[in-house]
């Protein structure tokens, strides 16, 4: 494979790991964005999703996108039971967000380690079948990653929609900008609230499944990947959706590249960087955005 071969295979393998990134940062910054507070139990969240997945297509023998439906809604429905028994308490109570950070630290705790419990800690993988990868001028790029960018831009395009075309989208901007004014104006912030918790765990626990079809599921998968989900949303400017896609993609295609080291080099190849490195990669590209543009690439929920 020539030096601009490997280049594009990275820079491809790169979109679909931002992909995977983005679907899971949407429903972070819109927890971010509305809630008021960081979710460090996203990341297995999307664990759980993808291990309940997992249950359906091994275990059930369910074809995968069953599978996956299964993973959405179980995710779905745990975030919006974390709701009601934890968040929604809180928010009564005028806890402050770092209270609910603290408190989401420990729920991550106890969902990694009952996954380790009901699973086990090796890792597995998917009952998919196997095909051959397509080769374009060089560049292999397997049906799973096909399929995980285009899923992925099918979801953006729903969720634009959403956002910008509906009565709920409307009111989840509004929601974001003021809450209290939102309220008074008659706003449900309720149900607001438990559509946010709906989409961000539909879209966490896809993101999950997507990832486990491109590698295998490990208890700790999802934790891995909570610091290029809050690089990402941060980088887009926290609250908006659509800059967390921008910026998972960055996140994403940063840490594959990283990895480039052009044949030729001779002893010079021992200062490429090797695969530990990349999600250090990532975040350094994260802190040259913001020194450019300090309130992350899009402000508020476009």
């Amino acid at each position: 494979m020539t030096d601009l071969a490997l280049f594009v295979q990275l820079t491809v393998d790169g979109i679909a790991l931002g992909c995977i990134v983005a679907l899971a940062a949407v429903g972070l910054t819109l927890t971010s964005g509305i809630l008021r507070f960081s979710n460090f139990a996203h990341g297995d969240l999307m664990t759980f999703g993808a291990y309940v997945a997992l249950l359906a297509n091994v275990s059930w023998r369910w074809p995968i996108f069953g599978a996956i439906a299964l993973g959405m809604v179980a995710t779905l429905g745990l975030t919006c039971g974390l709701d009601k028994l934890l968040w929604e308490r809180l928010r009564r109570r005028r806890a402050t967000p770092t209270t609910a950070t603290i408190v989401s630290i420990g729920v991550a705790l106890v969902l990694r380690n009952a996954i380790v419990l009901i699973w086990g800690a090796s890792p597995t993988r998917f009952n998919l079948p196997t095909f051959a990868a397509l080769n374009f001028g060089g560049i292999n790029i397997t049906r799973n990653r096909l399929l995980t960018v285009v899923i992925t831009a099918a979801v953006v395009g729903a969720l634009y929609y959403l956002l910008q075309h509906t009565k709920m989208g409307r009111a989840m901007r509004a929601v974001a900008d003021n809450p209290e004014l939102a309220r008074v104006t008659g706003i449900d912030v309720n149900r607001v609230v438990l559509w946010v918790w709906a989409i961000a765990g539909g879209a966490t626990a896809l993101g999950g499944c997507l990832y486990g079809a491109i590698t295998n599921l490990r208890p700790n998968m999802g934790w891995s990947l909570i610091l290029p989900m809050f690089a990402a949303i941060i980088a887009g400017g926290i609250g908006s959706p659509f800059g967390a896609i921008a910026g998972a993609l960055l996140v994403g295609i940063a840490q594959e590249v990283s990895t480039f080291c052009p044949a030729g080099l001779g002893e010079m190849a021992r200062f490429c960087l090797g695969t530990n490195y990349k999600i250090g990669v990532g975040l350094v590209a994260i802190v040259l955005v913001l020194l450019v543009r300090p309130q992350g690439l899009f402000r508020g929920m476009l």
